[in-house]
């Protein structure tokens, strides 16, 4: 019932422009607030994004501040990352869920950036 399918990933160079598109299908995502999250290689998974259920309140981690942005159409997915200006540290695997409380992941969509 519950299905995270991650998508828009790829290789962009240094200040080029991706989109990601999420969905978030099962009725643990309704009235949910989401977020985007990325992991890199042999580090933790970290929050990078997050929008309130009802898209009227956004949240981004400091080092995407500015050049990412997070959206969705209604109070449910999908949801989408803009991501801008990107940079090699940018490269990880991305993922959606919820901000609170997840649990099940997807496989996320890869995120390189070349120098």
């Amino acid at each position: 019932q519950v299905q995270l399918v991650e998508s828009g990933g790829g290789l962009v160079q240094v200040g080029g422009s991706l989109r990601l598109s999420c969905a978030a299908s099962g009725s643990i995502f309704r009235f949910a607030d989401m977020g985007w999250y990325r992991q890199a290689p042999g580090k933790q998974r970290e929050l990078v994004a997050s929008i309130t259920f009802g898209g009227g309140s956004t949240d981004y981690v400091d080092s995407v501040k500015g050049r990412f942005t997070i959206s969705r159409d209604n109070a449910e997915t999908p949801v989408y990352l803009q991501m801008n200006s990107l940079k090699p540290e940018d490269t990880a695997v991305y993922y959606c869920n919820r901000k609170d409380g997840p649990t099940i992941w997807g496989q996320g969509t890869q995120v390189t950036v070349s120098s």
